[in-house]
């Protein structure tokens, strides 16, 4: 199997031709052997590559070039099947967009290429190599004096420690979710666990159908009972709900508002997270319990944003509060063009509909980085803390912000 892989990334600084021209021949060589073939694109600040050969073979020679430190912001733009090499005479050429003129530049990269001109022009990978070329794409690079030296700063809480509970029929993990530019704790999100401190899999694995729903509806009345031990103040917490348990659950949203009032809260300061892990059969009804919920002064969230059956939906038709990004988007989100642009084009929708961003999973301090150049605030995440039985860890906060 034909595979293709297009990067593009920054060399060091100081790189001449000489260099350039040395490294090229050192990768022209390797590629050759294992029969990996393509073109390099050079503008003076930013490579563009296209690897094309056997599967196997293009990943090996792609993590080569990903673990050289002769160039960095290496972003991966596409990865894709061909039924043929668009350059296919070549180990690897190099083509120094300085030395031509514009409107020859796309001429010349076809007449090194094997795309067949009648068809040619839809290819993606002619289109990607069209965009670099015309310079589109710098819009959305984060300059690299906002990528500084990572320095941050943990810090102990304020929340008290609850007392054991596994003679519950569950329990709760507290994770912080932060802002960044304030460093503060703006909600925990209670995390339902097995009575013996289990994962969620765990507690829920023995259930099915309507006795699923009950007990996941119910089970949030003990992460309100622990929102009032660990003293939640004003800080908001944030509770996970399946759709379907607010649908078949008969007065599902009295429930909640009853166990709220229980406990001291208010319901402005709880969140209810839709999860999209679940296809949510009965819309319509979904839709006037939604409303119910939004009357009642909760407030609504979609979780797992962009993994699940039905985000753009749900955002269209319920306009939550806020959404939380999915971790599988952003996850090496600096070193994919493809969930970057995703990431942006929520940006864009949100900030359009006055909708709060909250970026998951974030572990990594390079994915922090780039998310908090292009605008979020608001971070969940193993990088800034850990969820912890009946209370909260200590939290760490940036000490830097490329957005102050």
């Amino acid at each position: 199997m034909l595979s293709t892989i297009i990067y593009r990334s920054c060399p060091e600084q100081g790189m001449d031709a000489d260099s350039l021209n040395k490294i090229v021949a050192h990768s022209r060589h390797k590629n050759e052997r294992v029969s990996v073939t393509g073109i390099l694109l050079y503008d003076g600040t930013h490579f563009f590559q296209v690897l094309e050969g056997p599967v196997d073979a293009v990943n090996r020679v792609f993590d080569r070039i990903s673990a050289d430190a002769r160039h960095y912001q290496i972003v991966e733009i596409m990865r894709d099947y061909a039924p043929s090499r668009r350059f296919g005479k070549l180990g690897m050429e190099t083509v120094d967009l300085r030395d031509y003129p514009e409107e020859n530049l796309l001429l010349a990269l076809l007449q090194k290429s094997t795309i067949n001109t009648q068809f040619g022009y839809d290819d993606r990978v002619l289109k990607f190599i069209k965009a670099f070329i015309a310079g589109r794409w710098r819009h959305t690079l984060v300059p690299q004096q906002q990528i500084v030296a990572t320095r941050f700063i943990t810090e102990e809480v304020t929340f008290k420690l609850a007392d054991d509970a596994s003679h519950q029929p569950c329990q709760f993990a507290m994770q912080p979710i932060i802002d960044a530019v304030d460093k503060q704790v703006v909600a925990l999100e209670a995390l339902i666990r097995s009575p013996q401190g289990g994962s969620p899999e765990a507690f829920f694995a023995a259930l099915s159908g309507e006795q699923l729903y009950t007990t996941d509806l119910q089970s949030k009345r003990y992460a309100f009972e622990l929102a009032k031990k660990i003293d939640l103040g004003r800080t908001s917490i944030s509770v996970n709900l399946l759709p379907m348990s607010l649908i078949t659950v008969p007065n599902a949203v009295e429930f909640l508002l009853d166990e709220i009032a229980r406990y001291g809260l208010v319901p402005q300061q709880v969140i209810i997270e839709i999860t999209e892990s679940e296809m949510i059969s009965r819309f319509d009804e979904f839709e006037i319990v939604i409303r119910r919920l939004k009357s009642a002064g909760l407030v609504l969230a979609i979780d797992d944003f962009g993994a699940g059956y039905a985000g753009l939906s749900l955002l269209a038709r319920f306009q939550p509060d806020r959404i939380k990004i999915d971790r599988a988007i952003i996850s090496n989100v600096h070193k994919s063009e493809a969930r970057q642009a995703i990431v942006r084009a929520i940006i864009e929708c949100c900030s359009s509909l006055e909708i709060e961003i909250i970026a998951e999973g974030v572990e990594q301090p390079e994915e922090w980085h780039w998310l908090d150049a292009v605008g979020i605030r608001y971070f969940q995440g193993f990088l800034f803390a850990k969820p912890q039985l009946n209370g909260v860890g200590k939290v760490t906060y940036p000490l830097e912000s490329s957005m102050q």
